[in-house]
């Protein structure tokens, strides 16, 4: 049997919300972008590692091919994720007010730098992604972890971005 005050609850939740400022500013038909965008990168640096791992178990160097494709779309589709992310950020305040907010930018933007690190190595050395693009690769795999935990603290913990916000 369901409570009879559900919908007095929801209301009140939409309204501390709303209070709060923290729905997405940045969103295309009522969806975040950020949220949107951020899939991206974190399966591209997933992938840069797998395709990683392939080529050092095999040596086949259409892995190293890959896998400059596989980090140079982790580092350009999060430099879009960060932008978007960024304006988020800066556009509305009660995101800024929480703590996971700043943990996960700094993750995210070490995160872009370190895959950055990892594209600018496979373009000019490609014989040097074993062990440094690997170890790169591990390390990004560990900085999309810390940034989605954090992402994941301010979407479950605190509601951020889960309303367009209505002050637009």
């Amino acid at each position: 049997m369901a409570r009879q005050d559900t919908p007095r609850a929801r209301s009140e939740v939409l309204l501390e919300l709303e209070r709060l400022d923290v729905g997405s500013k940045v969103a295309l038909v009522g969806h975040p972008i950020h949220v949107m965008l951020v899939h991206f990168p974190v399966a591209f640096v997933v992938a840069t590692l797998g395709v990683d791992v392939f080529y050092w178990w095999s040596g086949d160097p259409f892995w190293l091919r890959a896998g400059l494709w596989a980090a140079g779309m982790a580092f350009w589709s999060g430099v879009a994720a960060s932008i978007v992310g960024t304006g988020e950020l800066l556009l509305v305040r009660g995101i800024r007010l929480h703590e996971a907010s700043w943990s996960h930018a700094i993750a995210a933007m070490t995160l872009v730098a370190i895959a950055g690190a990892s594209w600018g190595l496979r373009l000019t050395d490609p014989a040097s992604v074993l062990p440094h693009g690997l170890v790169l690769s591990v390390l990004a795999s560990v900085m999309v972890g810390f940034a989605g935990w954090h992402g994941g603290k301010l979407v479950f913990d605190h509601g951020i971005g889960i309303l367009v916000s209505p002050k637009n």
